[in-house]
């Protein structure tokens, strides 16, 4: 073995310890990342032209490791921690259909403000003003941080090359060469798919290690415990939700997944014209029989986005396999009493009361009213059949304390809700701002689901 290959061998000795080192060290205070900090295998190599990983092993030129750590041993924890968060938030299979290169930037602004929040020893570093400044306007904008919210705010921005390429070097210590590119939020590239699977099962480890074990060492994690329990919420579309408040009813319809053509096609066979079996005339399906919209109405609550959220509501709740045999929709406006209360019967009632609606209150919020009206018109026979109720709110207001005869659930902007007081029988659903911003016709838009403590 020459000296060459020697010192490459002793250099690679060296920068494995430091990343062995640096995860242990990380470790050590943040206790709760154990599972995270393992499913990443430290690699040298010469082959990438930085520190980055695959979401399987974290790859490190030596020179550059050795580089960092010899201004700063805090430099390589933060970077070990860097890409730890991005794999945890699953920022490497989320990119979907945005911009790569605004994308990148801002899964590492995440990251970046998150590390700086924590406060952790291992990882504390002095701030610039540029990184101060920055985290300080995108705060104006959204509660919490995280990479979708980011991406919003620098798009509606439109830096130029200059200004993003003081951004990547303020924010971005790694190399995203690796990560799974191609394909579309509908059409990942197949190893997306794996690798989406493989930290969401960690992610949730992590989240639950958080609330138990390491709950009071996971106090000091800023936003870290709010930002992943946020990514590990249940998605569906809002049709998927709303057959949540349908029942099983049998409808006269043929079934045609109850028939089989097997003994159809062979009673032709044997006798001409004379099948074995039919079609059945009837069919369970799940509808709904009549259904409560609450909007709140207050002076806490932004009117184009209560607008935005009836208009998906009724278009989900317009489509007639939704309804057992007509509409039946209350939708009531309420702020600290009930301000006005539309039945709507059809599909061309609900299409002139959008045309026509218009946002009254500008109170304070109060829930109790509106649950205490709609109990008035189920005493009274107007609604019979309710089977759910939804309150489009900030949960800024006083909750009632005893569970209605109906499911109920509370809607909220996910990047501005406070649901710390919603009470435990109910479910709350999480919509973000972009999703009632998108056009309606034809919409389906995720959601984040958390079911109640006594779900059924």
């Amino acid at each position: 073995m020459d000296i060459s290959e020697q010192i490459t061998l002793e250099m690679t000795q060296i920068c494995m310890q430091i990343l062995q080192d640096s995860r242990r060290e990380i470790y050590l205070r943040m206790r709760y990342l154990d599972l995270a900090l393992s499913a990443l295998r430290p690699q040298i190599t010469t082959e990438l032209a930085g520190i980055g990983t695959d979401g399987y092993v974290l790859f490190a030129h030596p020179k550059i490791l050795a580089d960092l750590y010899e201004r700063d041993r805090r430099l390589v924890n933060r970077l070990w921690l860097h890409t730890v968060y991005h794999c945890l938030f699953r920022h490497l299979t989320r990119r979907g259909s945005r911009d790569e290169s605004l994308w990148d930037l801002a899964c590492d602004m995440c990251v970046e403000f998150l590390i700086d929040d924590s406060w952790s020893r291992p990882v504390r570093t002095g701030r610039s003003r540029l990184r101060m400044n920055w985290q300080d306007e995108l705060k104006k904008e959204c509660r919490v941080l995280n990479a979708d919210r980011i991406y919003r705010a620098l798009a509606a921005k439109d830096l130029d090359e200059a200004g993003m390429a003081r951004l990547r070097e303020e924010f971005s210590p790694d190399d995203h060469s690796l990560w799974p590119r191609g394909g579309g939020e509908k059409d990942p590239p197949p190893e997306a798919s794996a690798l989406e699977e493989k930290w969401q099962d960690i992610s949730e480890k992590t989240q639950t290690e958080m609330e138990t074990f390491s709950k009071e060492s996971a106090q000091g994690a800023g936003d870290l415990h709010e930002m992943v329990s946020a990514q590990n919420r249940e998605r569906m579309d809002l049709k998927t939700f709303l057959r949540k408040f349908a029942v099983l009813r049998e409808e006269v319809r043929i079934d045609p997944d109850s028939f089989d053509y097997v003994f159809y096609t062979y009673g032709l066979s044997l006798y001409g014209n004379l099948p074995l079996i039919e079609p059945q005339e009837q069919r369970e399906v799940y509808r709904i029989d009549e259904f409560v919209i609450v909007l709140d109405v207050s002076m806490s609550t932004a009117g184009p986005l209560v607008r935005s959220f009836l208009e998906q509501a009724c278009a989900v709740l317009s489509q007639e396999e939704t309804w057992t045999r007509k509409i039946h929709v209350r939708v009531l406006q309420c702020d600290e009493r009930v301000l006005s209360d539309r039945k709507i019967t059809s599909s061309e009632e609900l299409k002139a009361y959008m045309e026509q609606v218009e946002l009254l209150g500008g109170g304070g919020t109060d829930f109790r009213p509106a649950f205490d009206y709609v109990q008035g018109l189920i005493e009274k026979g107007e609604l019979p059949h309710l089977r759910g109720l939804i309150y489009f709110t900030d949960g800024r207001g006083t909750y009632p304390r005893k569970s209605p005869p109906y499911d109920t659930a509370f809607v909220f902007l996910e990047e501005d809700y406070t649901d710390a007081q919603v009470p435990p029988w109910a479910m709350k659903l999480i919509l973000e701002r972009e999703d009632l911003e998108e056009e309606t016709e034809g919409l389906r838009p995720d959601i984040s689901f958390v079911w109640p403590e006594n779900a059924r």
